[in-house]
């Protein structure tokens, strides 16, 4: 780093823009969040897989938690800004305002979120083109990928939107823009989920064959055509209204974006690790995987070549981590079928009261009420006959099926808090179980992963984080600092700076190691077993889709 005035501490803002929140923190030069504030975002669900948001909401929010944090700096220096979003598809019309994507004309909801599924019929044709941009996509396109929303906006609102629309953002981007009035697009986005390649740019032939050739218009004008790596800076800074907005000094650089789930890889891949006395400390960085589990999951890798797995996005290059490729596995609904399992059973009330009395969160408790049922049970490890398959919002990877569904096997009449308590527990061991599957399906196609470094909101959930261990059989490493997708973002302004040479030295700097643990070896046996289940339960949903074919 550069040296400054001594009296004078270095801060960065880093802006994380989530499904249901929005969240600032101001991040000192050595990683540490000394500030963070939150607001909850507005969510429409007009009908079955459609999920809505408001640019202007959204950003009303940013300013909102921004100027809480900037006024903990006291005399020191806010030296960058930095946002992560969600990669949710933002409409503004030719005068930069919001154009409904719904129906009902609403101009307010004019954001598709990454979770809706409309596109289910589009993204299905895209596929079947196979087109060689799908290659770097895991093979098969995600109907949480852009092209399948715009093809359906101009399939379904040509008129109202399609026809109207003067600029498509992915929601990262949308924020550069407001903070700086430049149209540049963040390299992350476009590559991860517009089909961008970084040394060729953009292929004519393939939005001609899934027939959106009016996007080559311009030179690309609506989807972008300037185009910079992460953590650059972007445009002129940070704009006076801008400024005003989210109560910052007027000028501060601003990073180029990044998706929220690859802030939380900055986050947290790059922490230096000598001392932790771990086979990790003495293997390469492309032998980690950065899980970010919070509504949903995103399993991210690096590597120095182009590995091609089946399933799992990519290989992006310098998405990420510059000079890298990425891939990117995700599970669709984690934290969001947590809470649905647990929140749906009879038995919820009960376990409200319970820890209401006790005066604890309610997955405290659970967690403690497990362990009481564990003492209780031969072996340790209830429910031996309960499984889980975790794929209740359609499975992301590594089977990249949108269509498969949740199933739960094992139930009984029980409606009780032991009943409850089991199920979460199942499908918390699910989730890690289908964490395991991208691995392995990873490691087939040339990843050596030999730790797992997790951060978001189910990091903080012993439970989850003990079950990835010892289903993976791997160490799990924490973030000293939790929201380590907040010091992702921070990076981003500190790269921008100019305060750090390259995004690798400020992930060094600012990332930092927290709690280790490690599998335990008693259970491996069980969970191979769960293991062979899981994988038997897909074949089965399989043969059942088989024979109601045409039903």
């Amino acid at each position: 780093m550069q040296e400054g005035k001594k009296e004078d501490a270095a801060y960065y803002i880093g802006i994380d823009v989530g499904t249901a929140s929005v969240r600032a923190a101001l991040v000192n030069q050595f990683g540490q969040v000394v500030d963070q504030a939150e607001a909850a975002l507005e969510i429409w669900e007009p009908r079955p897989d459609h999920y809505e948001q408001s640019s202007d909401n959204i950003w009303t929010a940013c300013c909102a938690v921004t100027k809480k944090v900037a006024q903990s700096a006291g005399t020191g220096r806010i030296r960058g800004l930095g946002f992560d979003a969600t990669c949710s598809l933002v409409v503004l019309d030719r005068q930069f305002q919001p154009l409904s994507v719904n129906a009902e004309g609403d101009h307010k909801r004019n954001v598709i979120m990454w979770m809706d599924h409309r596109g289910g019929s589009q993204v299905d044709r895209i596929n079947g083109t196979r087109h060689e941009v799908l290659n770097y996509v895991g093979g098969v396109m995600s109907v949480e990928m852009q092209p399948p929303k715009l093809l359906w906006l101009k399939e379904n609102l040509r008129q109202e939107c399609w026809e109207r629309a003067g600029h498509f953002f992915d929601l990262p981007d949308f924020l550069t823009w407001k903070a700086t009035g430049t149209l540049t697009r963040s390299l992350c986005t476009l590559v991860c989920k517009w089909t961008y390649s970084p040394d060729r740019g953009w292929d004519d032939s393939f939005w001609k064959e899934i027939g959106l050739e009016d996007l080559l218009d311009e030179n690309y004008a609506r989807i972008g055509n300037q185009v910079v790596s992460p953590g650059s800076s972007v445009g002129n800074n940070l704009t006076p209204e801008a400024a005003r907005d989210l109560g910052l000094p007027e000028g501060i650089a601003v990073g180029a974006s990044l998706i929220d789930a690859h802030a939380g890889g900055l986050g947290v891949i790059g922490a230096d690790v000598t001392g932790c006395h771990l086979p990790c400390e003495n293997q390469p960085i492309t032998s980690r995987l950065a899980l970010i589990c919070g509504t949903s999951s995103c399993h991210m890798a690096i590597s120095e070549s182009p590995l091609f797995v089946p399933g799992v996005w990519g290989p992006y290059y310098s998405a990420m981590v510059p000079g890298f490729w990425l891939n990117e596995g995700g599970q669709s609904a984690t934290g969001k079928l947590i809470d649905h399992v647990v929140q749906s059973h009879d038995g919820f009330t009960e376990l409200q009261k319970e820890a209401e009395a006790r005066g604890q969160h309610v997955y405290t408790y659970l967690n403690h009420y497990l362990d009481q049922l564990r003492a209780s049970r031969p072996g340790g490890v209830p429910a031996p006959d309960l499984h889980v398959w975790p794929d209740f919002h359609g499975n992301r990877s590594p089977l990249a099926d949108v269509s498969l569904k949740g199933m739960v096997v094992g139930l009984t009449l029980s409606r009780g808090l032991d009943d409850l308590a089991l199920l979460y527990l199942a499908t918390v061991q699910s989730i890690a179980l289908g964490t395991r599957h991208i691995l392995e399906t990873m490691k087939v196609s040339g990843h050596h992963i030999g730790s797992l470094f997790l951060c978001g909101g189910l990091s903080k959930n012993p439970l989850f984080v003990q079950m990835h261990a010892d289903i993976t059989g791997l160490p799990v490493i924490l973030s000293r600092e939790v929201e380590s997708v907040l010091v992702g973002a921070a990076i981003l302004g500190a790269c921008a700076s100019g305060d750090f040479t390259s995004i690798q030295e400020a992930m060094q700097t600012m990332a930092k190691v927290g709690k280790i643990i490690l599998p335990n070896p008693e259970h491996k046996r069980f969970y191979e077993k769960k293991y062979q289940v899981f994988l038997r339960l897909y074949e089965h949903q399989r043969e059942y889709q088989a024979i109601m074919a045409g039903y």
